[in-house]
């Protein structure tokens, strides 16, 4: 669902967004869980789990995943903190739009597709109640070559990247049962406020406080070892003017 943040190219820089109002009532427009499948990719074989389909019934939400789903590659996907993906219709009708073609729910390999949330801008640390489960926001996803191969595009990842859509990766609190149509209600947010946008610009190099990441406990673990590496490795570069935006035209 997510790799293991450790960017290696420059940061990406896209038009900054206010949150976006809901519209209609939170809820989960639909449920998609996949197992590992092997594929031809680039000259290579290899293993992704990000081609999900529909579930209509209810869902069991149990140790580190949705029933049904599992991911193909446990040392940068899965496990407590990135047991459930999800991703706004808002956003997939934005990508229509920027497309040109339809966008399917699923399209991003989320578990959760839904609607009337915005998930850029949601809190680090928020609980949803959904069915009989609680999960927490953990983090935003960042982009790896699966979403390529999901989309035919090697080049979407980056372009997935710079829309500063990452729809968000939670755990769970509460084991349950949840289903497509369910409610999805907020719990209490936490009061630091950083939002999974914030983790982004951070992630990206827009912003350059690292603090932010220790003091967000609800955030998932390995997003402090990443600030650690990127106090040794990166600010020097940064320093030295080796790290460059990207161009996101193409």
């Amino acid at each position: 669902m997510t790799s293991s943040p450790h960017p290696t190219e420059p940061p990406i820089e896209p038009p900054i967004e206010p949150p976006r109002r809901p519209t209609e009532p939170a809820r989960v427009l639909s449920v998609q869980v996949g197992g590992p499948q092997t594929y031809e990719w680039l000259g290579r074989t290899l293993v992704s789990s990000i081609f999900k389909e529909r579930v209509e019934g209810p869902v069991g939400v149990r140790g580190h995943n949705l029933e049904g789903d599992d991911q193909s590659d446990r040392k940068s996907h899965g496990g407590p903190d990135k047991a459930v993906y999800a991703y706004a219709r808002e956003d997939e009708d934005w990508w229509e739009s920027e497309l040109g073609r339809p966008v399917p729910n699923g399209y991003f390999g989320e578990n959760l597709t839904t609607r009337g949330l915005d998930l850029t801008h949601a809190v680090i640390g928020e609980t949803w109640h959904v069915g009989t489960a609680v999960l927490q926001i953990t983090e935003p996803r960042t982009p790896c070559w699966k979403l390529g191969l999901r989309t035919g595009d090697p080049g979407f990842p980056r372009r997935a990247a710079a829309s500063r859509r990452p729809g968000v990766l939670l755990r769970i609190l509460r084991e349950g049962v949840l289903q497509e149509g369910d409610p999805v209600q907020l719990g209490l947010r936490p009061s630091h406020g950083v939002t999974a946008a914030a983790v982004n610009r951070l992630y990206y190099g827009e912003d350059h406080d690292l603090s932010v990441i220790y003091h967000t406990p609800e955030l998932a673990a390995h997003w402090r070892t990443w600030a650690d590496h990127r106090t040794i490795w990166h600010e020097e570069d940064e320093r030295l003017g080796r790290m460059r935006p990207l161009d996101t035209s193409s």
